[in-house]
């Protein structure tokens, strides 16, 4: 495979990818967008029955970071001496150049328009009323893709108050260790096409950047190149049978990601169609069967391409916001202590794992809560600024930001809103298990579970994303239970809320608080099914009422006759008449399961990829919660009433 060269400019279209709407408040407007070129912005407002607001992006509200010869990250932070109406459609542009002859997007990117409109628009909406959420959209999965969901209904959307107020991706918005050969030849052409910047790579078989993409062992095999202990032990765990998984789990590390231009280059390439455009279909050298395996996963991501102009103009429309899980950098990430020490002990894994989050901070994190990211970003200059003669990052600037970030304790974030919303980092902050290093740690420590106690204190109503579900399928989690116990929880990704006995018991109290809200909806994905439960303390006539609503995944699917059998088990297993409930740690929780209203009789779990959306009352209530199929199939409704399902046509 040679190794890219980065390609003259002149044939690059100016907007590579966005913008994206991302923290939108009535007084700060907060975007995203790459661009081949440094821009000079403006953006135009159009507020419905007002005056035309227009606004320069200087370098005090648009951040350029260059991360290749031709390509360059705008962070766009417009704060507003004039509040923006709520509740009403507010049209948009962003002008590329000067005012005489600035263009559009309806110039640069007609992709991003519904119907006849000449600019897109969004409504900022004074109640967190109607909500988007999902997860796990993993572009080579036979499934369609849920963000297609997204558009439709905001093409269906005529007046301000039928819109969504916020799309919430709840993790695994990227697989950057679950890469098929397609895009990973894509991104190796995104990255010679923009010249993103290389990297020398410590502790690995390959010196640099350059010489893994021309490693025979680039399509298939990244196995083979994952790091070794100085022992010469690869960084593997034996299971039974002496099965080796590695720290880069060998299911789907075929293709794993390592550096931080092939973790951008992702990006670009799952939220905008126009990086696709620079591309050639010509497929790497391969085995016969690896090019088996390539045509078939062609198919996939062609159909995925296809959608992509529909998924950017959903997100040009919606403000979105965001939240790592494992997959956005790697799977069993920060799973048990003992992972940590091995995964952060050799200087290349270290390095995977901090070139994967520092792609996220730049391409989701900033977007969510702008304000505490300026140290992280001053690190990232310093990096870029010190590249080599052959235009490599400085090693050591790019190892301090990854010391930086690996330190870093404020991913999670608080959305002023009605009703309030808590967003948890539920992977940085772990519980470790002090008795036994391999056992899985508890999602979050004391520290964090004390301040997400802090920010829900006197709600009447809260919404908490927490990436795993907090109140799961009580079967799934005993499996995870008995693996672990065994000393392997990595073969079954044991990574649940109640795992940990410390972290368990202590966000159940936080549930039991008496000024913690009375209304809780927590919204999750990472499971690949989506399920609704209800969830009361028991004994207590005026204590608060949970719903537990998860949605996933966007691009992803759980092996269907495997989950037909666990649905089948758990409802035997763990009936309410069941003994084995009082054997949990939520035995004070009465847990009811909504039924979804297409399904099989008694059935509680729902297996579709799609977009799940919930709308709320007055009191911070679901009224309804819909899971909308990708398929094209009718909504799936849960429902309270077993009777009010019915069979699937």
């Amino acid at each position: 495979m040679p190794m890219p060269h980065a390609h003259p400019a002149p044939s690059l279209p100016e907007v590579l990818a966005g913008p994206l709407l991302r923290r939108l408040e009535q007084q700060r407007l907060v975007l995203w967008l790459v661009a081949s070129t440094p821009l000079q912005l403006r953006l135009q407002l159009h507020p419905a029955d007002a005056a035309l607001r227009d606004y320069a992006l200087d370098q005090h509200s648009c951040r350029v970071l260059p991360i290749g010869e031709h390509a360059f990250i705008h962070l766009i932070d417009l704060q507003l001496d004039q509040a923006l109406p709520q509740d009403a459609q507010i049209d948009y542009d962003l002008l590329i150049g000067n005012a005489e002859g600035a263009r559009g997007i309806a110039d640069w990117a007609p992709h991003l328009l519904y119907g006849e409109a000449q600019r897109p628009n969004f409504v900022l909406r004074a109640q967190l009323d109607n909500l988007l959420h999902g997860s796990c959209r993993k572009p080579h999965h036979a499934a369609a893709d849920g963000l297609l969901c997204v558009d439709r209904l905001l093409g269906e959307a005529h007046a301000p108050e039928e819109r969504p107020a916020l799309l919430l991706m709840t993790g695994d918005q990227v697989y950057a260790d679950d890469v098929s050969g397609p895009l990973l030849r894509a991104i190796h052409q995104v990255i010679a096409c923009l010249g993103l910047f290389g990297e020398r790579l410590e502790g690995a078989i390959v010196e640099d950047s350059d010489a893994l993409y021309a490693h025979p062992a680039g399509y298939y095999q990244r196995a083979d190149l994952l790091p070794e202990l100085d022992s010469n032990e690869t960084l593997r765990e034996k299971f039974f049978g002496g099965v080796k998984k590695p720290i880069f789990t060998t299911s789907s590390a075929d293709n794993h990601l390592v550096t931080l231009a092939e973790m951008l280059a992702m990006y670009l390439l799952v939220w905008s169609p126009t990086p696709w455009t620079l591309l050639d279909a010509e497929m790497p050298p391969l085995s016969e069967e690896q090019a088996a395996r390539y045509q078939t996963e062609r198919e996939h991501i062609e159909a995925f391409r296809g959608g992509l102009g529909k998924v950017a103009r959903a997100l040009a429309h919606l403000p979105t916001l965001m939240i790592f899980d494992d997959h956005d950098v790697t799977d069993d990430w920060n799973l048990s202590a003992k992972w940590e020490e091995t995964a952060y002990g050799h200087p290349f894994s270290k390095r995977i794992i901090g070139n994967a989050l520092s792609a996220y901070l730049l391409c989701q994190g900033w977007g969510n809560n702008p304000d505490v990211f300026d140290d992280c970003l001053e690190a990232l200059d310093a990096m870029q600024a010190g590249r080599d003669g052959r235009g490599h990052l400085d090693s050591d600037t790019q190892d301090t930001l990854i010391d930086q970030l690996l330190s870093f304790h404020h991913w999670h974030y608080v959305l002023p809103s009605s009703p309030a919303l808590v967003v948890l980092d539920t992977r940085t902050r772990r519980w470790r298990s002090e008795r036994n290093l391999k056992r899985p740690s508890g999602l979050m420590d004391w520290e964090a579970l004390c301040e997400f106690q802090q920010a829900l204190l006197d709600h009447r109503s809260a919404i908490i994303v927490s990436p795993a579900p907090m109140f799961g399928v009580k079967l799934i989690e005993g499996i995870q239970k008995l693996f672990s116990l065994a000393g392997h929880p990595l073969m079954v990704d044991a990574e649940n809320w109640m795992a940990h006995r410390g972290a368990a018991k202590v966000m159940l109290n936080i549930f039991r608080h008496s000024r913690t809200p009375g209304n809780y909806v927590v919204l999750s994905g990472d499971v690949h099914y989506s399920f609704v439960y209800e969830v009361h303390i028991r004994q207590r006539n005026e204590g608060p009422a949970l719903w537990q609503i998860t949605s996933s995944g966007l691009k992803n699917e759980f092996p269907p006759r495997l989950l037909d059998w666990f649905d089948r088990l758990n409802r035997w297993l763990y009936a309410p008449w069941s003994p084995l409930n009082w054997l949990t740690k939520r035995r004070r929780m009465q847990v009811k399961p909504r039924f979804p209203s297409r399904s099989k009789a008694g059935e509680r779990l729902w297996n579709g990829a799609g977009v799940g959306q919930v709308r709320f009352d007055e009191q911070g209530r679901p009224r309804e919660i819909l899971q909308h199929n990708a398929d094209g199939s009718p909504s799936t409704a849960f429902v309270k009433d077993r009777d009010q399902t019915r069979r699937p046509r």
